[in-house]
């Protein structure tokens, strides 16, 4: 299937502008994972040489105290059997996104039009009404199952190396073009449907401060961090490369707080193009490990939780070298 290009989109009028709606079919709920064919998943099985095991899932009781005013996940145990002799457990006020996670497609809409990815409404999703179905619901995702070449461009080295005072806990933005040069430098060429890896340090900074870090998190209801930069050039750059998914180490992928949520990556990504954003990936050794033998690609597997209508998921990703 040959795809439009950016400045192509959207493929109808009726759309909105520089949208992704209709590309893979007026009812479609996976958006660009529909790149990840049998033939791109068959390819990116012979990154494995080694047989190394990245898991990329940070803790669910990390971080602690949760951003956003997202509840942090509550554990017990139900004894099921006299005498503790066995157990089950539950998880309360669980939000799927206070630690690594997948943002589905129904986390934030296209607020230029005021719809999720394909028009979707949002009566659509909100529950309890007569327009209440399952479009875009995480559990297509779940259901699919997501597997791929994943590429990982280590911006945390390169900044250490050329930003000074670099800190990823301070908002500022990476560009696409310093992208393109961490690229070269790595010696990646990108393929269509690839999972793109944005390593920016900021949950290694976060792990090693510990329990100072919350000294330095002086919001934890707008957070700052280091991130991908918000804008035109960045959607093209995303959208032409025609990733399947992205994803970051730190809790927003772009630079956060947010200037103009319109116009962010979350509302372009999610909204217009069906791109999920992957947030709080534990990149670290995976980063470690490539710069060591020069290798920054990998099979990857992700199988989010198969909840229906689900909004978000941990991912269960690995990396495999």
């Amino acid at each position: 299937m040959s795809l439009p290009t950016f400045d192509q989109l959207p493929i109808n009028p009726e759309y909105p502008p520089q949208t992704a709606w209709g590309v893979w079919g007026k009812e479609d709920n996976l958006g660009t994972l529909n790149l990840l064919n049998e033939e791109r998943v068959a390819n990116a099985a012979k990154c494995i040489k080694r047989g190394a095991v990245f898991s990329l899932n940070w803790k669910l009781e990390s971080p602690n105290p949760a951003l956003f005013g997202r509840s942090h996940v509550e554990h017990t145990y139900n004894a099921i059997i006299p005498n503790n002799l066995g157990f089950d457990d539950c998880y309360h006020n669980f939000n799927t996104q206070s630690s690594t996670q997948w943002d589905g497609l129904r986390h934030f809409a296209h607020l230029g039009s005021g719809q999720f990815y394909n028009g979707v409404k949002s009566s659509e999703i909100v529950k309890g009404n007569d327009e209440t179905n399952n479009r875009l619901g995480i559990h297509h995702m779940a259901r699919r199952g997501i597997a791929g070449r994943a590429v990982l461009l280590d911006y945390a080295r390169w900044a250490r190396q050329h930003v000074p005072d670099f800190d990823p806990f301070v908002r500022s933005e990476i560009t696409v073009q310093v992208l393109d040069q961490i690229a070269e430098a790595q010696g990646v060429v990108f393929q269509d449907g690839d999972i793109l890896l944005i390593h920016t340090g900021w949950l290694e900074t976060y792990e090693r401060h510990g329990d100072k870090v919350k000294d330095l998190i002086k919001d934890l209801e707008n957070p700052s961090c280091v991130g991908v930069k918000a804008c035109e050039d960045t959607f093209r750059w995303f959208w032409d490369h025609h990733f399947a998914a992205v994803a970051s180490d730190n809790f927003s992928f772009e630079a956060c707080p947010l200037l103009d949520y319109v116009k962010s990556c979350h509302a372009t990504f999610l909204g217009g193009f069906g791109l999920p954003i992957g947030e709080l990936f534990q990149l670290g050794a995976l980063a470690e490990d490539s710069a060591k033998d020069g290798v920054y690609t990998y099979f990857f597997t992700s199988a989010p939780l198969n909840k229906e209508d689900g909004i978000a998921s941990p991912p269960n990703a690995l990396c495999i070298k």
